[in-house]
């Protein structure tokens, strides 16, 4: 039956849900209070309004379960109420008020997390209209914020839903020496990117080094003289210049805080940076190549904060021991590589080596379409290390679909992987899901129904998926 519903209706259609509340409803802590005094700074003034979707007890039996952290179990249940992992084990008794889910034979895993993401700012279908993840203006753009980018419309979501996706992180493009604020978003449906944002999750900033800041301001774009990176050494001076601006102002704000007097100016870019320096902003740079990257590091250091996660990373394997020194981690593709001079040293055997080292490797996409496959992904780094000589189990491989990145942003104390308290996002597959012919068979947030495979009439979808009614249909 086709559906001819509207988009605030479709919010209320996550599988298995017989209704549902509104999920704009505000559940961050971190949000000022309203009668803040005037001279305090909101540091979040567009605070989460995400509220979890209604959920009944699920009990996952008998089923094959990698949870995330390396443990595998053969013939476990897992529980579900709540809307939180509530227990693991060889065998759970389910009560009256349990629906049980016969998984023998499945596969269950934390939910896929992906720490590289543009939906929303880049949506479906990607006309120029919809180019909202680069603000090209200039090459310092720490001011702007990717979720005022976000179109929740964006089809991709539920696209990548069907793959086993319950969080990622939305980024700002790499035109930028500073491309501005990530945000870390639940995969639900909302009417708003706030109802969207994963509660009590940090702010992220976007960096990039090389190719992209030299060509879109230098070689290729050459609009913005005065300023604007022409060469790799231009684009460590234009970091190191707006640092030690940063500096200053953290410096005048302490002093402030310490001190009273007349509250110093405000700086929406300075306010960023500043975020860095504190400690609350987490730095996750786009950068290939290995020699950039153990400068980047040492420019952290000059200026006292810590780079996060490198992105892309092609050259990870060539310094995966100091990446595993310095506890930063490394999101990179399985095989991308070649499209350009700095991606040229890309090996397929780029994670599992990074892994090897004990360093944080992630799967991530940056793609609206490898987002919906990033088990496959996985797939192949993990199969391009074995034939290299790296033996690395299946279960451990899962970490860098869930537990790692779910570190790279800040909140593997809420997700990422099943242990009893923590969030219910969790996926039921229908087979080993590093085989191709896995497909996510349920998958929860939250511990809420929000995707199945066998009842596609009850999934989640927006008004651009509708599309346009008939003529002559005012229905």
């Amino acid at each position: 039956m086709k559906r001819t519903i509207g988009f605030a209706t479709a919010l209320l259609l996550a599988a298995g849900l017989a209704a549902c509340g509104d999920n704009d409803r505000s559940s961050d802590k971190k949000g000022s209070p309203a009668n803040a005094d005037a001279g305090e700074i909101n540091k979040n003034p567009y605070p989460s309004t995400y509220t979890p979707y209604p959920s009944s007890p699920v009990l996952l039996k008998d089923a094959t379960v990698y949870d995330g952290i390396g443990g595998a179990f053969d013939g476990y249940d897992v529980l579900l109420s709540g809307g939180n992992i509530a227990e693991i084990a060889e065998t759970i008794e389910a009560t009256d008020d349990v629906e049980v889910i016969d998984a023998t034979g499945k596969f269950v895993t934390p939910g896929i997390i992906d720490n590289h993401s543009h939906l929303g700012v880049y949506p479906s279908p990607g006309v120029s209209a919809h180019g909202d993840g680069n603000e090209v203006s200039g090459p310092v753009t720490a001011e702007v914020w990717a979720e005022h980018s976000i179109w929740p419309q964006d089809p991709g979501f539920t696209r990548s839903l069907a793959g086993g996706v319950t969080s990622m992180q939305i980024l700002p493009g790499s035109a930028n020496l500073f491309g501005g604020r990530g945000v870390i978003v639940k995969n639900v449906l909302s009417r708003t990117a706030q109802g969207m944002k994963f509660p009590d999750a940090p702010y992220t900033l976007k960096m990039a080094c090389g190719e992209n800041p030299k060509r879109v301001y230098g070689y290729g774009g050459g609009g913005f003289p005065g300023g604007a990176p022409f060469s790799r050494m231009g684009n460590l001076a234009g970091y190191r210049t707006s640092w030690i601006k940063a500096a200053e102002y953290k410096e005048k704000w302490d002093k402030w805080e310490e001190e009273g007097g007349d509250m110093p100016a405000r700086d929406l870019e300075l306010d960023t940076l500043k975020g860095v320096l504190d400690g609350e902003i987490l730095v996750h740079m786009h950068c290939y190549r290995a020699d950039e990257m153990a400068q980047i590091i040492d420019m952290s250091k000059e200026f006292g904060y810590k780079v996060t996660a490198f992105h892309h990373a092609v050259e990870s394997y060539k310094i995966a021991d100091k990446l595993a020194e310095e506890g930063i981690c490394s999101s990179m593709w399985a095989d991308w590589w070649g499209f350009k001079m700095e991606a040229y040293d890309g090996i397929p055997e780029n994670i599992p080596m990074v892994h090897n080292a004990g360093a944080c490797a992630v799967v991530h996409s940056d793609s609206d379409i490898g987002i919906q496959r990033l088990n496959q992904e996985a797939a192949k780094a993990l199969s391009d290390g074995r034939r290299a000589g790296i033996e690395i189990s299946d279960a451990e491989a899962w970490a860098w679909l869930s537990a790692n990145p779910a570190k790279s942003l800040g909140i593997f104390d809420q997700t990422g992987s099943l242990e009893s308290g923590k969030d219910a996002d969790v996926v039921l597959w229908t087979a080993d899901p590093f085989s191709v012919y896995a497909k996510a068979e349920k998958v929860f947030i939250d511990g809420a129904l929000m995707y199945d495979l066998n009842d596609p009439d009850g999934n989640p979808v927006t008004d651009f998926e509708l599309g346009q009614p008939g003529e002559g249909d005012t229905k």
